[in-house]
């Protein structure tokens, strides 16, 4: 009985620490592109999080274990809300995946082509970058690389401690406007693809206005935009997953 009562504090202390670690990791497990997708079931996503549990706490100082029940719910929100941020901050790359594929089908008159098959309502070609997205994420690493964030985030968001409304703000506006830059980007080829064809759709209509170039033009801007599809994606998904990787190594660092 005198080894088991020793052993009691230190066996409370580690679960006070898990279960700290825990709520940080699984809200941001919750939001990670591949792992916390819709389409993924509740149970996978609990294992998930208790993965990333088990290989993070051993790197991560414990603090005190409260003594009062206010004193635990203060210690508990900070670790809530710092993994929804970094989630949050990590899911607007595949939002801006999915922006980039709306604004190249839409570039191409490929928006409407099985628009609606999904959960979230997109065009074909963003399933596509989104799925060839995530796989490429996946296969270099992607849960090595998001265990070594949240260690990382503790030095900027020490556990326990809210972090500051200002800088929080200004640090997810900072990163809502890379992403929408980040979808522009990734699109400018189609975009660049559609202005070359308008601008020779209305030349040939003015040289010829009898001809019907509208049912000329579809198809050749159909075939273009998914031939320009095939030739940039891996250029295309190579640069999204260097940009988040950046976003990985360095979350609070400055913007390239």
């Amino acid at each position: 009985m005198t080894a088991l009562a020793e052993l009691m504090p230190i066996l409370n202390d580690a679960l006070w620490h898990g279960f700290l670690v825990f709520l940080r990791v699984a809200a941001l497990a919750s939001l990670l592109p591949a792992f916390g997708e819709q389409s993924v079931p509740a149970r996978v996503k609990l294992i998930v999080a208790l993965a990333f549990t088990v290989a993070v706490a051993p790197a991560i100082a414990p603090i005190q274990t409260p003594v009062d029940l206010g004193n635990f719910v203060l210690v508990m929100l900070p670790e809530i809300l710092a993994g929804l941020a970094l989630g949050i901050g990590i899911r607007l790359f595949v939002l801006a995946l999915q922006t980039a594929g709306t604004i190249a089908a839409h570039s191409t008159s490929l928006s409407q082509v099985f628009g609606g098959a999904g959960v979230d309502p997109m065009p074909a070609m963003g399933y596509v970058l989104i799925i060839g997205g995530l796989a490429l994420a996946v296969m270099t690493g992607l849960h090595v690389k998001a265990a070594e964030m949240i260690i990382l985030s503790y030095d900027f968001m020490p556990m326990g401690k809210f972090t500051d409304g200002s800088v929080l703000s200004e640090w997810g506006a900072a990163h809502v406007a890379r992403a929408f830059t980040l979808a522009f980007t990734l699109a400018a080829p189609f975009i660049i693809l559609s202005v070359l064809y308008n601008v020779a759709l209305g030349a040939i209509n003015k040289a010829m206005p009898q001809l019907m170039v509208a049912f000329v033009g579809a198809p050749v801007i159909t075939a273009g935009g998914l031939f320009l599809l095939l030739v940039a994606s891996p250029l295309i998904l190579s640069v999204w997953v260097g940009v988040m990787d950046e976003f990985l190594s360095n979350p609070f660092g400055p913007l390239p």
